[in-house]
Order: structure tokens, then C-alpha cells, then sequence
């Protein structure tokens, strides 16, 4: 890694970063900016599309000091195209930059997470969705994505800045009108890709292909199935919205209807210690007749949950896949139960007044 100072461009390129670090983070006169560790690890970070990387806690950890080597190294992979979406990566760095900018007047926080918004635009498809990763849409990357939140993350975010209320005021007005017309787009992309079985409304796949709308399949483990953790928090975003249409509505209760349909109703799921399996814990379904769980996969048409090993083969019992996709996975949880018995009698309550 030393050898990577002696290179006369990584060198400009890193007495350029610190240059601007001190013209925009230190409370320089006549400013009265000061700046943020977390933040400022966020612009070395931040990719030249203006999008970020994963932020794994390994390669990438905005908590950690780096060292002139390890920063001279990230400022390297300045043009590396892969920047995601998964897990909150460029919405999370955004949302920070924006608080970041409102408690220290730092200029420099507010023109990366502008970039990082106009990099979610540009991704967003034509028909509305986004993908999981972009600019790289290869494989199953390229899926209108609402696994573990994908989408719903993007929108969330997005109508925060077209709403432009405290940090979000910051925004420039074409760019909060460009987000709400993308939420628009996000929203039409919801409804058009809700599954329809036998003429009837259900709910979502974790992904959707981006040309026919139908699920779709991701990783072995992953396969063409409803979902029953995706689409709650998809529920949630519709009833957030504060005058929904009548195709939202017809949308929601049809949702919670299919959600209300395949709940398990008298059995939980046990995290146990069990030293002879070899990741030494295991999951269980014991019985309870106190509790209701959902599966994270359901089979279309016999609504059975499903579970998916690494061999890709289809099993309809948790104990018959391996013990490390038992325990590294989720595919059971409470995900509905408090969509269904509290927050859905209120949004029906709010919208009917």
C-alpha cells in the first residue's frame, strides 16, 4: 500500500482532497462552517457518479479514522461504478449529509448529497422503479428491487426532499420538483407491479422484472415468490401518503387482506443455541397460541411459505434447508401483525374523515 504514495497522481489527487477538506470543513473566517468526521469520510467516499458504495463496516466505515494510505487508496477508486442502493447505501449517506450541512453550514455536505440525489434520479427507470445497484443493472441487479427496502428507501427519501421541510429546505427547487415528479413515477411502478391472481389484487415480490413487471427471481436462495416482509413496509409507504387515490386505497385493503389470508396463526420462531450444527445456533418453530408469523416467501398460486437453500431447490419446511440458511436468513417474522391490527384501522379511520 506504500508503494501507492509514490504515484505522482494519487499524490495530487490526495493533496487535492485535503485541500478542499480544509477550504470547506475548517471554521475558516468570515464562514462559520465547522465540520463532521462521519461526513467528511462521506465525501472521500462518495463516487464521481455521485452515488456510494456499500457501506459494509469493512471496506467501508464511516465510524473509523483511515490513514493517509487507506485514504489515498479509496480516493483511487474515485471511478469505481459500484455504487448501490442495498441496505440504505447512497439514501443513508445522503439523508446524513443533509443534517450534516444543517448543523454546520459546510457547503461541501451540501453539494455531495446533491450530487447523491441527482444519482438517484438518474437511476430510476422509465417505467418508475429502481434497481438495486446502478449504474450496474446486470443480473438480477437490474430488477425494479423492494428487497429489504430497496425502493422504498429511494421514495421515502425522496419525498422528504420534493416536501423540502427543515434539512430537505437546503435542496434547490428543480431538484425537490424533480423528486416528487420521481415519486410520482415510484408510485405508478408500486400499483403496476402489485400481483394480480385470478382478478384479484394480492401483494409484492422482493424483486420485479424490469420489463414484464412479474416477479422475479435473485439469488439461488431468492426465488420467484410474494412477499411477506417486502410488501408491509410497502403498505406503509402507500398509507403515509397524505391524500391517497382511489387506486392506492383499492391497493392497500387488498393488501392487507392478502397479508391477513397467509398469516400463520399459533406457532413462533426460536433463535436457540444447538453446538452440533455447525454454526453452533439454530431456528425452530415451536408451538404458540399466542403468537402469528408470516413467511418471507410465498409460492404463487398455493400461497405455501417456501425455503430455499443454497441448492436453489425449493423445500416447504424450515428444518429441510441447511443450518447455515436457517440461521442466516430470514424467513419467517411478526412483519404484519402490527400493519394489520393497529396502523391499518387508523389509515382507515384518517382517510374516511
Amino acid at each position: 500500500m506504500m508503494n501507492s504514495l509514490k504515484s505522482p497522481i494519487i499524490l495530487v489527487l490526495l493533496l487535492s482532497f485535503f485541500a478542499c477538506q480544509a477550504r470547506h470543513a475548517g471554521s475558516g473566517p468570515g464562514n462559520g462552517a465547522t465540520s463532521d468526521p462521519v461526513a467528511d469520510r462521506m465525501l472521500l467516499y462518495q463516487r464521481s457518479n455521485g452515488g456510494w458504495p456499500q457501506d459494509d463496516g469493512d471496506d467501508v466505515n464511516y465510524e473509523a479514522e483511515l490513514s493517509a494510505d487507506r485514504r489515498a487508496a479509496i480516493l483511487s477508486d474515485k471511478d469505481e461504478e459500484d455504487t448501490t442502493f442495498d441496505d440504505e447505501s447512497t439514501t443513508r449517506e445522503i439523508t446524513y449529509l443533509l443534517e450534516a450541512y444543517a448543523e454546520t453550514n459546510n457547503e461541501a455536505y451540501l453539494t455531495a448529497a446533491s450530487r447523491g440525489i441527482d444519482f438517484l434520479l438518474s437511476a430510476q427507470f422509465a417505467n418508475g422503479g429502481w434497481p438495486q445497484e446502478y449504474p450496474d443493472t446486470s443480473g438480477y441487479h437490474g430488477h425494479i428491487t423492494y428487497n429489504d427496502n430497496v425502493m422504498i428507501d429511494i421514495m421515502t427519501l425522496l419525498s422528504s426532499v420534493a416536501d423540502g421541510k427543515e434539512q430537505y429546505a437546503a435542496v434547490t427547487r428543480d431538484r425537490r420538483s424533480a423528486a416528487g415528479r420521481a415519486v410520482d413515477r415510484g408510485l405508478e411502478a408500486i400499483l403496476h407491479t402489485q400481483y394480480v391472481h385470478d382478478g384479484e389484487l394480492t401483494i409484492w415480490g422482493a424483486q420485479h422484472d424490469r420489463e414484464t413487471l412479474a416477479p422475479a427471481p435473485a439469488r439461488t436462495f431468492e426465488p420467484v415468490s410474494l412477499s411477506g416482509k417486502e410488501s408491509v413496509e410497502i403498505v406503509r409507504f402507500l398509507m403515509d401518503l397524505p391524500d391517497p387515490s382511489k387506486e392506492v386505497k383499492a391497493s392497500v385493503r387488498a393488501a392487507v387482506r392478502f397479508l391477513d389470508k397467509i398469516r400463520i396463526d399459533g406457532y413462533r420462531q426460536d433463535r436457540i443455541e444447538a453446538p452440533e450444527q455447525p454454526t453452533g445456533r439454530d431456528r425452530v418453530i415451536v408451538p404458540d397460541s399466542s403468537s402469528v408469523i408470516w413467511g418471507r416467501f410465498y409460492e404463487i398460486g398455493s400461497w405455501r411459505p417456501i425455503f430455499i437453500g443454497r441448492d436453489g431447490i425449493i423445500k416447504y419446511r424450515l428444518q429441510d434447508i441447511e443450518n447455515e440458511r436457517r440461521v442466516g436468513y430470514g424467513f419467517y417474522g411478526h412483519w404484519a401483525k402490527d400493519l394489520i391490527k393497529k396502523e391499518y384501522p387508523k389509515w382507515e379511520e384518517r382517510i374516511a374523515e
